[in-house]
C-alpha cells in the first residue's frame, strides 16, 4: 500500500485531475460551440452551404472515413480549386476535434493509473480528491455526448483532411484515428459503458459512499436555513459538524449518480444500496444537463440500452416523477423564498453573523440556484402531466431578487468574512493541525512537507492584511491539499472557498425564451414587480460562461447578454413609464377642468339660480363639479388611481435596489432606461396634445398646450418621491427638443406644427384679407361673422396665446418660426424684382420727374401692376407683423425668466449708433433678437435678402432694383383707394384689407435690403415719402372721382403710420412734404363714423 501512495504521489494524480478538469470544460464548451454554429444559419461556415461543395460535402458524409482522394476527384473539385482557404477555414474546426481525442487518451490514461494506484474514494473523508475523479469522469461523458451530436463533424473533417492531401500530397497524421473515433462514438452511451468496464469497481467504490451524505430534501431545509429558530446566530465557534459533500449542489451530485451508473449500471443489479441512490436521484427529473441548454433523457436511454432489472427500477421511478416532482420542487422554492427573506433580514440587521455563519448563505445560494436551473430546464421539457402549473412560477423574480441580496451583502460585507476566517485558520486551523503532525508517530517525508507547509501558511495570516485589501490566493494550498488527499491522508482540515459566493446561473442565458417567459408572468404579478430588477441583474453573472478555450463565442455571449438585459430593463422601464404617464394623464384631466374656459356652465347654472329661470330635466345629467372624484366615503373603495399608485410604488421599488452593475465590462444605470422610455414617450404624448390635424388644419391653442404640459410636469417631480430621478433633467431634454424643428428620433415637433399651421392656417387666410391683423388689440381678427371659420383667428394669436407659444417653443423655435416666414418674404421679394425690372424704365423716370405731376400721370398709364405690387408688399408687412407680435412675447417671457440676462442685452442694443460698423450693430442686433428685443434693423431679414443674391448680380444692380422698388410703391398708393375694402377701422386700429401693414413692410424690408447693400436707409426712405406724399397729394385734387374720395382719408393715414413705424424718419419730415392739417382731417373723417361712450 505505501507503494501505492508513492505511485500515486509519483503520478501527479491531484495536478493532473485539476488540469484535466479544466481542460474538459474547455474542450465541451468548444463541442458546443460548433454544434450551435453548424445549426445555425447565419454561423454555419461557408463552406457548408457553398453550391459549389455540394458535391464534395455529399461525397464526403457517404464515403467517410474512407475518401477516395484520386478516383473521385470530380466530387472534389470545389476543394481542389479553393484547397488552401478550406484549409484555413476548417483548420480550428480540425484542431477541436483533435482536442477531444487528446482529452480522451489523457483520461483513458489517468483513469487507469488511478486504477492502478488502488485509490480509494470516500467524498465524506478524501472530498477534493473524490470530487474531482467524479467531476472528471462526468466531464469526460459529456464531451463524447456532445461530440456525437455534431452532425457535421466528419464533414469538417473530411473536407480539411481532403484539403491537407491536394496541398501536402498526404493526409494529416491524427486523421485516422480521429475517423475511428468518431466511428466508434456513433452509439456513445454504449461506447462508454463498455470502456468504463474496466473501472466499475473504483467507480462503485466512490459512489458507495455518497449514500453517508445528506441529499436534503424539503423538511430538512427548515432546520439548516432557519437559523434564527435554532439560536445558532451567534458569534461563537465556526467549527461545524458538517463536511463539504453535505453542502454541494443537488444538480452535481444528481448528475454524478445518474450519468455515473449510466456507465456502471452492472452495480444496480448487484448492490441495494446503489438502486436506492439511483432512485433518489432520479425522484428530481428525467433530464440531466450536459452543457448549457443540451441535456440527457435519462428515462429514454435506460428504456434503450439497459437490462430489464434497470428498466423496470426506472420505469418505477418515472411514474412517481410524473405525480410528485413537479410539486416537490414548487413546495421547494415556496419554502426557499420565505426561508432566503428572513435570512437577508436578519444579516441586513447584523452583518457581522456572516462570519461565523457564512455557510448558511453558501448552502442557500446552492439549493435556490440548484431550483432555478431545475425550473428552467423543466420549462423547456415538461413532461406529459395533470398538473403543468408546477412547471410554472410566476414569483421567480423574488426568489432570484434574494439570492442577488445575498450576494450583494456578501460583497459589501467581505471584509467582515475575510477578518473572520483570516482569524479563525491563523489561530484555530493553524494551531490544530501543528498538533496534529506533533501526535504522529510515522509521517513520510511528503506528508510532514505537506503539512510543514499547510502550518507555515496559514500561520502568516494577518488581519492587517484585510485591512490593506491584500488579495488571498489559496490555490495553491488548496493543490496542497489535493496532494496530500492522494497520498491517501484523510484529516478533515476545515477551509471555506470563498470564490463560490456567487451563484451560477450560466444555463438561463441559454434558455432566453423561457427567461422572457418568467419574466413575462413575474411582471404580471402586482407583488412581484418590486422584484423584476433581478432578472437583468442576473445577467451580470453571464461573464462566467466563457472558458479561454473557446474565445469565439465571447463577442456572441458578450451581446446575447446584453440584449437580455437591456430586453428585461426596456421592458420594466415601459412599464413603469406607462404607470407614470397614465397618472400624467389623469392629473392633466383633473387640472384641465380647473381651466377658466369651462367656468361658463357654472356662472351660467348660478345666474339662472339667481333669476329664477327654467332648471334643467330630472333625465339630464349635471356636470360634476371639479374635485368631485376625491370624495370618498369608503376608504375599502379602491379607485383606478389608488391602483396606478400602489403599481408605481412597486415598480419603483425595483429601481432602487441597484444604481449600477456591470455586464461584460459595460455599465448599466437602471434609471437611464426609465428616463429613455419617459423622453420617448413624453415627447409624443406633447405632439399628441397638440392635436395638429393637417387635413382639416386644425391645432390646439398653445395656452391648452402649456396647461397640459405644466399638469404633466408638475406628476413628473411627483416621482422624486419614490427613486431619485432627476426629473428636471428629463423635462428639460424632452421640452428642448421642442423647440427644434426635429426631435431626436427624427419626428416632428410642436416647433413645426405651430410653424406649419400659423403659416398655412393663419396667415395663409390673412393673406387673403379673411383674417385681419388688429393693431389695438394686438392680434388678428376674422373679417367676416357671416362666414363660418374653422377657428377664431383671436383664440391663436392674441397676447395670452403668443406668450403661451414663446414659452412653448422659446427662442430657438421661434428662430426656426422666423426662418420660415422669411422664407415667404423673400419668395415674394423675389417676385417684387421681377415686376422691376420689367418696368424699369417707367420707374426710372418717375423717379425723376416724381415732383411734375402731368409727366407723373402720363407715365403714371405706362406703369402696370401696381396692385400686384402692393398685394405683395401687404402680404410681406402681414408676416412681418405677426413676427413682431412673437418677437414682443418671446421678450415678455425672457423677462420673466432670464431678466439678469435681458439687462445687459438691452444695454448692448441701445450702444448701437449710425456710425457703428454695420457688421458689429448686426451682431449685437443678432443677439437683441434672438432675445426679442425689437432692432431697427432686423438682422434676420438681413440675412434673408443676402442669401437672395446670384453669382451674376452685382450690388449696384441691387441697390438700383431697390430704389425702383420703392418707388413702384410710393406711385403705386393711390390705387389702395380704389379698393372698398381699404378703410380704416378705428376698433381693429388698421384698414379692413390689412394695407396698414404696408408701413412695417416698407421700413423693415427698405432698412434690410440698404443694409445689405451698404446704403444710407435714412436718405432713401426720405425720397420714398417725397415720391409717396406728391403721389398723394394728387389724390387729393382728383375731387371728380368719388371711389378715391371714400378712401382718401384712410390711405393718407398710411403716411403717417409709416413715419411712425420707421426709426429713420420723423414728423418732421413728414410735413415737411405733406400738409399736418391732411392728415388732421383724415383722422376727423374716419373716427366720425365711430360712437365714443365713456363710463
Amino acid at each position: 500500500s505505501i507503494m501505492s501512495m508513492a505511485m500515486a504521489y509519483q503520478q501527479k494524480l491531484a495536478e493532473k485531475l485539476t488540469i484535466l478538469n479544466d481542460r474538459g470544460r474547455g474542450v465541451l464548451l468548444r463541442m458546443n460551440y460548433i454544434k450551435k454554429t453548424c445549426l445555425d444559419p447565419k454561423l454555419r461556415p461557408q463552406y457548408l452551404t457553398d453550391k459549389i461543395m455540394e458535391a464534395s460535402v455529399k461525397y464526403i458524409n457517404k464515403k467517410f472515413p474512407n475518401i477516395d482522394f484520386r478516383g473521385n476527384s470530380q466530387h472534389l473539385v470545389g476543394i481542389q480549386k479553393q484547397k488552401s482557404e478550406v484549409m484555413t477555414a476548417m483548420s480550428s474546426y480540425y484542431d477541436s476535434f483533435i482536442d477531444v481525442m487528446e482529452f480522451r487518451d489523457h483520461v483513458y490514461e489517468l483513469l487507469n493509473t488511478i486504477d492502478a494506484c488502488q485509490c480509494f474514494f470516500n467524498i465524506a473523508v478524501n472530498f477534493d480528491f473524490t470530487k474531482n475523479y467524479l467531476e472528471l469522469i462526468i466531464t469526460y461523458t459529456s464531451v463524447i455526448v456532445m461530440l456525437s451530436r455534431v452532425e457535421d463533424k466528419k464533414v469538417l473533417v473530411g473536407m480539411y483532411n481532403c484539403a491537407h492531401e491536394m496541398s501536402n500530397g498526404s493526409s494529416d497524421p491524427a486523421y485516422p484515428r480521429l475517423a475511428q473515433m468518431f466511428m466508434e462514438y456513433e452509439q456513445p452511451i454504449k461506447k462508454l459503458t463498455e470502456e468504463f468496464g474496466p473501472h466499475t469497481k473504483v467507480m462503485s467504490i466512490a459512489y458507495s459512499h455518497i449514500k453517508f451524505t445528506k441529499m436534503p430534501e424539503f423538511p430538512t431545509w427548515n432546520s439548516e436555513l432557519d437559523d434564527r429558530s435554532k439560536q445558532n446566530f451567534t458569534v461563537g465557534s465556526r467549527f461545524l459538524n458538517v463536511m463539504a459533500c453535505e453542502y454541494l449542489s443537488l444538480e452535481v451530485m444528481e448528475r454524478w449518480i445518474l450519468l455515473g451508473y449510466l456507465l456502471c449500471h452492472s452495480s444496480l443489479n448487484t448492490h441495494q444500496s446503489s438502486q436506492e441512490l439511483w432512485k433518489m436521484a432520479l425522484r428530481s427529473g428525467l433530464y440531466l444537463t450536459v452543457i448549457r441548454d443540451e441535456t440527457i433523457n435519462i428515462h429514454k436511454i435506460t428504456e434503450d440500452y439497459f437490462d430489464v432489472k434497470v428498466k423496470n427500477i426506472n420505469n418505477y421511478v418515472y411514474c412517481c416523477h410524473m405525480y410528485a416532482s413537479g410539486a416537490m420542487h414548487r413546495e421547494r422554492r415556496g419554502f426557499l423564498r420565505n426561508a432566503l427573506k428572513e435570512l437577508v433580514k436578519v444579516l441586513e440587521d447584523e452583518p457581522g453573523l456572516l462570519g461565523p455563519k457564512v455557510l448558511f448563505v453558501f448552502m442557500a445560494l446552492s439549493f435556490s440556484r440548484d431550483e432555478v436551473l431545475w425550473l428552467v430546464r423543466y420549462s423547456e421539457n415538461i413532461p406529459k402531466t395533470k398538473t403543468p402549473e408546477d412547471y410554472v412560477d410566476s414569483y421567480m423574480a423574488e426568489l432570484l431578487f434574494y439570492m442577488e441580496r445575498l450576494r450583494s451583502l456578501m460583497t459589501k460585507y467581505s471584509r467582515v468574512v475575510q477578518r473572520y476566517h483570516v482569524q479563525y485558520l491563523a489561530q484555530f486551523d493553524a494551531l490544530l493541525l501543528n498538533d496534529t503532525m506533533q501526535n504522529m508517530y510515522v509521517c513520510p517525508e511528503e506528508e510532514s512537507v505537506l503539512m510543514t507547509s499547510f502550518v507555515s501558511t496559514l500561520s502568516a495570516l494577518t488581519i492587517k492584511q484585510v485591512e490593506n485589501g491584500e488579495e488571498f490566493d489559496f490555490r495553491a494550498l488548496r493543490l496542497d491539499w489535493l496532494r496530500l488527499q492522494v497520498w491517501y491522508f484523510t484529516y478533515p482540515i476545515n477551509t471555506l472557498h470563498l470564490s463560490h459566493t456567487v451563484p451560477c446561473y450560466q444555463p438561463a442565458l441559454f434558455y432566453p425564451r423561457v427567461f422572457e417567459k418568467m419574466f413575462s408572468q413575474s411582471s404580471e404579478e402586482i407583488s412581484m414587480q418590486r422584484y423584476l430588477m433581478s432578472f437583468p441583474l442576473v445577467c451580470s453573472h453571464f461573464n462566467q460562461t466563457v472558458h479561454q478555450l473557446c474565445p469565439e463565442e465571447t463577442e456572441a455571449v458578450e451581446k446575447r447578454s446584453l440584449r437580455l438585459c437591456v430586453t428585461f430593463l426596456e421592458e420594466i422601464a415601459k412599464q413603469t413609464s406607462s404607470v407614470i404617464l397614465e397618472i400624467c394623464a389623469e392629473q392633466c384631466n383633473l387640472n384641465d377642468q380647473l381651466l377658466p374656459k369651462h367656468c361658463g356652465q357654472t356662472i351660467s347654472a348660478a345666474r339662472n339660480k339667481k333669476q329664477k329661470k327654467q332648471m334643467p330635466k330630472k333625465g339630464e345629467v349635471q356636470r360634476e363639479k371639479p374635485g368631485a372624484e376625491s370624495q370618498r366615503k369608503d376608504r375599502a373603495i379602491v379607485t383606478n388611481m389608488d391602483k396606478l399608485h400602489l403599481t408605481l410604488t412597486e415598480l419603483c421599488s425595483s429601481f432602487g435596489g441597484s444604481s449600477d452593475f456591470t455586464v461584460f465590462n459595460h455599465t448599466v444605470t437602471p434609471t437611464e432606461f426609465l428616463i429613455s422610455q419617459l423622453e420617448t414617450r413624453l415627447t409624443k404624448i406633447i405632439v399628441r396634445m397638440a392635436h395638429y390635424n393637417q387635413t382639416t388644419q386644425e391645432i390646439g391653442r398653445p395656452s391648452d398646450l402649456l396647461a397640459g404640459i405644466r399638469a404633466y410636469t408638475a406628476s413628473l417631480h411627483t416621482l422624486s418621491r419614490y427613486l431619485s430621478l432627476d426629473v428636471t433633467r428629463l423635462v428639460k431634454n424632452v421640452l428642448l427638443q421642442q423647440t427644434q424643428p426635429l426631435d431626436s428620433y427624427g419626428g416632428q415637433t410642436i416647433t413645426t406644427l405651430y410653424t406649419n399651421w400659423y403659416l398655412e392656417g393663419l396667415l395663409r387666410q390673412a393673406s387673403s384679407n379673411l383674417i385681419v391683423h388688429c393693431p389695438a388689440m394686438h392680434c388678428f381678427v376674422n373679417q367676416t361673422i357671416e362666414n363660418e371659420h374653422s377657428f377664431k383667428a383671436e383664440e391663436y394669436s392674441d397676447i395670452s396665446e403668443m406668450q403661451a407659444l414663446a414659452e412653448l417653443i422659446g427662442p430657438y423655435g421661434l428662430k426656426f418660426l422666423s426662418e420660415n416666414l422669411m422664407w415667404h418674404i423673400t419668395s415674394q421679394v423675389g417676385e417684387l424684382k421681377k415686376l422691376v425690372i420689367e418696368n424699369m424704365d417707367v420707374l426710372v423716370q418717375m423717379r425723376a420727374n416724381f415732383d411734375k405731376p402731368e409727366a407723373m400721370a402720363n407715365l403714371q398709364k405706362r406703369l402696370p401692376a401696381g396692385e400686384n405690387v402692393l398685394k405683395r408688399m401687404t402680404i410681406i408687412g402681414v408676416i412681418l407683423s405677426f413676427r413682431a407680435m412673437a418677437q414682443d412675447t418671446l421678450e415678455d417671457i425672457m423677462q420673466k425668466h432670464c431678466p439678469y440676462l435681458m439687462g445687459p442685452i438691452e444695454s448692448l442694443r441701445d450702444l448701437v449708433s449710425p456710425d457703428t460698423d454695420i457688421k458689429v450693430t448686426l451682431t449685437v442686433f443678432e443677439l437683441a433678437s434672438a432675445a426679442g428685443l425689437t432692432c431697427d434693423i432686423d438682422p434676420a431679414l438681413v440675412t434673408a435678402i443676402v442669401s437672395m443674391r446670384t453669382d451674376n448680380s452685382s450690388i449696384d444692380e441691387e441697390y438700383k432694383l431697390t430704389c425702383l422698388l420703392l418707388v413702384y410703391i410710393a406711385v403705386s398708393l393711390p390705387i389702395l383707394a380704389l379698393d372698398p375694402n381699404s378703410y380704416y377701422s378705428r376698433h381693429y386700429g388698421g384698414h379692413h384689407n390689412n394695407i396698414h401693414c404696408l408701413a412695417t413692410a416698407v421700413n423693415q424690408l427698405s432698412a434690410a435690403m440698404f443694409t445689405a447693400e451698404n446704403k444710407n436707409i435714412e436718405q432713401h426712405l426720405k425720397e420714398f415719402l417725397l415720391v409717396a406724399s406728391s403721389t398723394l397729394l394728387q389724390l387729393g385734387q382728383n375731387v371728380d372721382n368719388r371711389v378715391d374720395s371714400k378712401n382718401r382719408d384712410s390711405i393718407y393715414l398710411l403716411l403717417h403710420m409709416i413715419v411712425e413705424a420707421s426709426p429713420f424718419l420723423s414728423q418732421d419730415m413728414l410735413e415737411s412734404c405733406f400738409p399736418y392739417v391732411l392728415l388732421r382731417n383724415a383722422y376727423r373723417e374716419v373716427y366720425k363714423a365711430f360712437i365714443i361712450t365713456l363710463g
